[in-house]
């Protein structure tokens, strides 16, 4: 007997199916003959897709500048894992991985080079506070938490040290076998090409669609060679929308040139959340409506694209054997305002409703399903 079967789920390529949930483990899509202890029948309208993964929040709630509770961006948003990009370095990570473990919501970090992690905007103005052997002996302490680490490299954070921060990522990276790197980018120094020139497959660009003159495309609206090439290396791009690093003209130039992301998240916290101009994931995903990307295009930068870049093998896919993480959705077509972090507003028509969010086969009702009354059963 299974745990749950969800059945008549709509799925992205619009093919009704039954999946089954055992031990936390998707067990089996499509025709499922067979009793649960549990069943949700649904009608046809419910949309199913592999849990949302947002690869870049920032959820520390002791973090002085960005901070949130992880069920509060997550679960009750329809999103089923959160990965932190950089709030804690190594002096904190161990207690923001205790607080962690009381979440609905499946908990990440990337880990700040930087020891103190975000307790200023300036973290690796000073060489001194990037520790190698601390970096290396947080992945040790927890290696199932950690999924890479994080360099925040723009004037503001680095100050007179350009490429320097990135370069020590680079080598603590090499020496902790070649574990994923984001990359925040923003204003210059230092320019954009010698941070590009720098990274490898599998490192990820975060703020990829930002609007600062040290952006992805130059003057004339065309990709820079030097990101062009990194690209080509098998470098990733990741949306980062935040509060000043998503751009709905960089997103439209870009996309229209066939320059995708590999990923779209939020870098969310409680301020944008509350405030905007990204409120939660589903809020975020709905704007890369408007700027000419399909459905199927954007599910799969928030599911398998996600777990993909960020090493997660048994999640982002809905088949037998993977962890059963599963956000349930609709759509509102009604019209609402989309703001970037330009200030620039358009009107969209298509927005996504998260209503349930299945971690690990726990059932879990987002605030839109609670609102709608729907799953509370």
């Amino acid at each position: 007997m299974f745990d749950l079967i969800i059945r008549r789920a709509r799925l992205v390529d619009e093919r009704l199916v039954d999946i089954a949930i055992q031990d936390g483990k998707i067990a089996a899509v499509g025709e499922v003959a067979g009793a649960a202890k549990q069943e949700k029948v649904l009608d046809g309208t419910v949309w199913v897709s592999a849990g949302w993964i947002d690869s870049h929040v920032h959820c520390y709630p002791k973090s002085p500048i960005y901070h949130d509770e992880a069920d509060r961006i997550g679960v009750a948003t329809g999103v089923t894992t959160v990965v932190d990009a950089g709030s804690t370095g190594a002096e904190d990570i161990d207690d923001f991985w205790q607080l962690t473990r009381q979440a609905a919501t499946q908990v990440y970090a990337l880990l700040n080079i930087a020891r103190t992690g975000i307790v200023t905007q300036n973290e690796l103005a000073d060489l001194s506070q990037i520790d190698n052997v601390a970096v290396r002996d947080a992945l040790q302490r927890l290696p199932d938490f950690i999924l890479g680490i994080k360099a925040r490299i723009s004037s503001s954070v680095v100050g007179q040290n350009g490429v320097r921060p990135l370069q020590i990522a680079k080598e603590i990276q090499r020496e902790n076998g070649d574990l994923p790197l984001m990359v925040h980018i923003g204003n210059n120094p230092p320019n954009l090409d010698e941070i590009a020139e720098l990274l490898t497959a599998g490192d990820i660009i975060t703020h990829c669609y930002n609007g600062k003159p040290n952006r992805i495309l130059t003057p004339a609206g065309e990709l820079r060679l030097s990101v062009k090439k990194a690209i080509a290396r098998g470098v990733r791009l990741d949306v980062g929308h935040g509060s000043a690093s998503f751009s709905f003209e960089v997103a439209r130039q870009a996309i229209a040139q066939g320059i995708l992301p590999d990923t779209i998240s939020s870098d969310i916290y409680c301020r944008n959340r509350i405030d905007g101009p990204v409120r939660s994931l589903a809020h975020v995903m709905s704007k890369f409506f408007s700027v000419g990307m399909t459905l199927p295009q954007i599910i799969d930068c928030v599911t398998w694209k996600a777990a993909e870049g960020l090493r997660l093998k048994r999640k982002g896919r809905l088949a037998p054997g993977y962890d059963a993480d599963l956000t349930l959705f609709t759509f509102s077509d009604a019209p609402r305002p989309l703001d970037d972090s330009e200030g620039e507003s358009v009107l969209g028509h298509h927005h996504f409703v998260p209503l349930a969010a299945v971690v690990a086969g726990q059932w879990n009702v987002t605030d839109e399903g609670k609102a709608n009354h729907v799953f509370n059963v």
